[in-house]
C-alpha cells in the first residue's frame, strides 16, 4: 500500500501551482472585475456604487494587514475629501463619513484583535499623563452613557470617539517616533485639504466670494464653513514650521510655502471668524515662546484678566452691546462684528446655545444629559428673548458651539473639568517641550505642532467639531505627536551648579 501524501508534498505542489497561476492571476481578476462592472451597469445599476467601492475596500484591507503605516497616511489623505452619507443623499438618519470612518473602525478592530495576543502600543506612551487623561475622559463618557436620556445616541457617540482615538492617537507612537513620518502624515492631510481649497475657491468665485455663499460652498466636503476654517487654521502654523526645517527638502519647502499661501487666502475667504481669532491668539502664544515666558506666568495673567472681567462684566457687556456691526458684509465688517453681541445673528445664536447648555447643566449637574444628546434636548431651554433668525427647535445648525460647555451639559461638571484639565496640561506640556528639547529641528517641529493644536483649543470656545473625522484626526494626531516628543526625543541636559566645598 502506498504511503499517504504528507503535508510537505502538498505544500510543494501548492507552491508549484501558485507559481504557474501567478502571472495570470491579476489579469484574470481585472477581467472578472470589468465583466462584473459591465453586468452591473446593464442590469443592476442600483449596485454600481457598492460594486465600484470593492477595489478600494480590498486595497484598504490589504494595507491594514501588511502595511498599517501606509493606511494611516491614506486615512490622513482621505479625511478632507471624505463625504458623509447625508451629503450623498443616502440617509437622513445615522450619518457616516465615507471612507474615513469605516477605515477608522477597521483600524480599531484590528488593533483590539492584535492586542488580545500581546501588548502593541508602548507602555510609556499609554502611561503618559495625557494618555491617562484621555482614558479618564473615555471612562466618564462610558459612565454617562449609562445614565443618558437617550442611551442609543450616547453609545453611538462613544463608539465614534473610540475609533477616532484608536486610529488617530493610540497607534500613532509607532509612526511619530520618527519625525519624518510626522511630516509625511501632515503633508498627506494638507495636500488633500488643498484639493478642497481649490474646489471651494472655484465654486465661491462664481458667487463673487460673497460671505453668504461661503457657508455652503464648502459642501460636500465640509458641512459648515467654520469647520473648514478650523481645519485651515490648524495647518497654517505647521506649514510655516516646515519652511524652517533643514531636514525638509527644498522641493517640499516650496510645497509648504504654496500650501501656506493657499490656506491663508482660503481662511480669509471662508469668513470663519473663529478661525481668524485662533490665528491671532497663537501669534500671541508664539510671542511668549520667543520671550521664554513660563506657562505659570501666563496662567496667572489669564486668571487676573478673568477676575477683572467678572469684576466689571456689566460695563464690558454694555460696551460690547454698543457694537452693531453685522457679519454680513466685507472682511472689515466681519472682523468688527466679532464683538457684536447685540445684533449679529451668529454671535447671538452662540450665546443662545451656551445659555441653553448652562440651563441644561443646572437640571443635571453631575451626570449630564448624556453624550451626544444636547442637540435633541436644548430646544425647550431656549428663551424667547434670546432667539434669533437662525434659531431652530429641530436640533440642526450645530451643537452647543463649545468644546467646554457641550460636555458640561452632556456629561455634567466632571465632563467639563476633564476637558479643562486636558487643555491646561497640554498647554503646559507644549511650553515645557519647546523650551527643553535638545535639537533645534525638534524644537521647530514641536512648536509648529503645539501652535497648530492650540488653534483648535481656542476654536473650541466657539465651536465643537471633535465629533467629526475632519477635525478629530488632526487634533488627536497632534496630541499624540506632543506625547511622542516628550517620550522619545532627546532633551537638554540640566546642569546643576555645585558650589565648591568650604575650605577650613
Amino acid at each position: 500500500m502506498a504511503n499517504p501524501i504528507n503535508s510537505q508534498t502538498l505544500n510543494f505542489y501548492a507552491l508549484k501551482v501558485y507559481n504557474l497561476v501567478k502571472p495570470y492571476l491579476i489579469p484574470a481578476l481585472l477581467l472578472a472585475y470589468i465583466v462584473g462592472d459591465a453586468y452591473i451597469i446593464a442590469f443592476k445599476k442600483f449596485y454600481i456604487y457598492p460594486y465600484n467601492l470593492l477595489p478600494v475596500i480590498l486595497f484598504i484591507v490589504y494595507q491594514a494587514i501588511f502595511h498599517l503605516q501606509n493606511l494611516v497616511y491614506f486615512l490622513a489623505f482621505c479625511t478632507p475629501l471624505a463625504i458623509s452619507l447625508k451629503e450623498m443623499g443616502l440617509t437622513q438618519g445615522p450619518d457616516l463619513s465615507i471612507p474615513t470612518e469605516p477605515v477608522m473602525a477597521g483600524i480599531m478592530l484590528i488593533y483590539i484583535l492584535n492586542a488580545l495576543q500581546g501588548p502593541i502600543t508602548d507602555k510609556n506612551f499609554l502611561s503618559h499623563p495625557v494618555s491617562k487623561l484621555i482614558f479618564i475622559q473615555l471612562a466618564w463618557v462610558a459612565i454617562t452613557c449609562a445614565t443618558s436620556v437617550d442611551v442609543i445616541v450616547s453609545v453611538k457617540f462613544l463608539i465614534a470617539r473610540l475609533w477616532f482615538i484608536f486610529s488617530c492617537y493610540i497607534i500613532i507612537p509607532h509612526l511619530f517616533q520618527n519625525k519624518k513620518n510626522l511630516v509625511r502624515f501632515v503633508f498627506s492631510y494638507a495636500l488633500a485639504l488643498a484639493i478642497v481649497v481649490c474646489y471651494t475657491t472655484v465654486i465661491h468665485a462664481r458667487y463673487n466670494f460673497g460671505d453668504k455663499a461661503a457657508d455652503w460652498v464648502v459642501s460636500p466636503f465640509y458641512n459648515d464653513h467654520t469647520a473648514y476654517g478650523a481645519a485651515l487654521a490648524m495647518f497654517i502654523p505647521i506649514m510655516v514650521g516646515f519652511m524652517f526645517m533643514k531636514s525638509v527638502s527644498k522641493f517640499w519647502k516650496i510645497i509648504a510655502m504654496i500650501l501656506f499661501c493657499m490656506f491663508m487666502v482660503a481662511i480669509v475667504l471662508s469668513f470663519a471668524r473663529a478661525g481668524w481669532l485662533s490665528l491671532v491668539v497663537i501669534l500671541g502664544i508664539l510671542a511668549t515662546l520667543f520671550l521664554k515666558i513660563k506657562f505659570k506666568t501666563i496662567l496667572l495673567t489669564i486668571a487676573s484678566l478673568a477676575i477683572v472681567f467678572f469684576s466689571f462684566q456689566t460695563e464690558i457687556l454694555m460696551a460690547l452691546g454698543k457694537n452693531s456691526t453685522d457679519s454680513e458684509g466685507g472682511f472689515e465688517e466681519n472682523i468688527t462684528s466679532v464683538s457684536n453681541i447685540s445684533t449679529d445673528a451668529s454671535n447671538r445664536e452662540r450665546l443662545n446655545r451656551w445659555s441653553c447648555a448652562l440651563r441644561m447643566w443646572e437640571d443635571k449637574p453631575v451626570m449630564g444629559w448624556g453624550p451626544g444628546t444636547y442637540m435633541f434636548n436644548y430646544a425647550p431651554y431656549q428663551l424667547s428673548y434670546q432667539l434669533t433668525i437662525i434659531s431652530t427647535n429641530f436640533g440642526t445648525n450645530g451643537n452647543a458651539h463649545s468644546e467646554y460647555l457641550g460636555p458640561l451639559a452632556e456629561q455634567g461638571l466632571p465632563g467639563m473639568i476633564i476637558v479643562v484639565i486636558i487643555l491646561f496640561y497640554t498647554t503646559s506640556l507644549g511650553y515645557r517641550l519647546v523650551y527643553s528639547l535638545k535639537e533645534k529641528e525638534d524644537r521647530i517641529l514641536c512648536t509648529a505642532v503645539f501652535l497648530s493644536l492650540m488653534t483648535y483649543f481656542v476654536h473650541g470656545f466657539f465651536n465643537n467639531f471633535l465629533d467629526t473625522d475632519k477635525l478629530s484626526l488632526p487634533f488627536w494626531a497632534f496630541m499624540a505627536a506632543l506625547v511622542c516628543f516628550d517620550i522619545y526625543f532627546p532633551k537638554k541636559e540640566k546642569i546643576n551648579a555645585v558650589l565648591p566645598a568650604k575650605q577650613e
